[in-house]
């Protein structure tokens, strides 16, 4: 799965980076820093490929969306915002994504990269008894090279009505983890090779099952262990990236 990740890079150039049309600049500024311990809701960068007009070639684009997919569908509250009734559609699995009526619609056509610098995972400790509060070891997997990743995922557009401001959301698509990755969790975020980013941003053209099905290719991903701190989301500077040692452990937390 995918529950926390770091970016640094301000869309502005990772739109520059990547070729795209910056449509993030003039939007939320909370986006525009660096995030070290991104968490659900969060407001980040993606890359969607869109037309300007109907019969135009698609170019890329670096939007900013929420973190947690909202599909069309979804009633609206009293407020004028969507229910949220049921988990936090943060994560979608590759084998489902053309099947399930969660994201079936996304995946025709509104598939989008999410770019990282890397994200967190955490393994259960051998010796901490079972259930959910086993103490867990975190982990920080990156590029060897420290390039920024790019990961699958859906966007949808969801509005109360016509007039109203349309709300971006995003989910990240996981699949089957391998080698060490799998040591560590059983899913990971599908990565998206640079060859492939238009092949799957295509949104003329449905999600590639060969893209979806094959094995993630893991060459180059660093793991390491990182301290207890990136635990909680009020923690969120780059002592989150560094490797685990006396020095950037808290004591007494976690």
């Amino acid at each position: 799965m995918c529950g926390r990740f770091a970016v640094t890079t301000d869309p502005a150039l990772l739109a520059e980076k990547i070729q795209a049309i910056d449509e993030a600049t003039e939007a939320a500024k909370e986006a525009r820093g660096p995030n070290y311990n991104v968490a659900p809701t969060a407001t980040v960068a993606t890359v969607v490929s869109r037309h300007t007009q109907p019969d135009d070639t698609p170019t890329r684009r670096v939007r900013l969306m929420r973190w947690g997919l909202v599909p069309p569908w979804v009633k609206a509250t009293a407020d004028g915002t969507p229910e949220s009734k049921g988990p936090l559609l943060i994560n979608a699995r590759a084998e489902k994504i053309t099947s399930s009526p969660a994201f079936r619609a996304s995946a025709k056509s509104k598939r989008c990269l999410v770019p990282m610098d890397g994200y967190y995972e955490w393994k259960p400790n051998p010796d901490s008894p079972a259930g959910k509060k086993a103490r867990k070891t975190p982990f920080y997997l990156h590029r060897a090279d420290d390039e920024p990743l790019f990961m699958a995922g859906l966007w949808s557009v969801w509005k109360k009505d016509d007039a109203a401001t349309p709300l971006l959301t995003c989910t990240i698509i996981t699949t089957d983890a391998v080698g060490e990755l799998a040591e560590i969790h059983d899913r990971m975020p599908l990565i998206v090779d640079e060859r492939d980013w238009d092949r799957w941003l295509d949104p003329d053209q449905p999600a590639d099952t060969d893209l979806l099905s094959a094995p993630p290719d893991i060459a180059g991903i660093d793991v390491r262990e990182v301290s207890t701190l990136v635990n909680s989301v009020r923690n969120n500077g780059p002592e989150l990236l560094e490797p685990v040692g006396p020095d950037n452990q808290p004591v007494g937390l976690f």
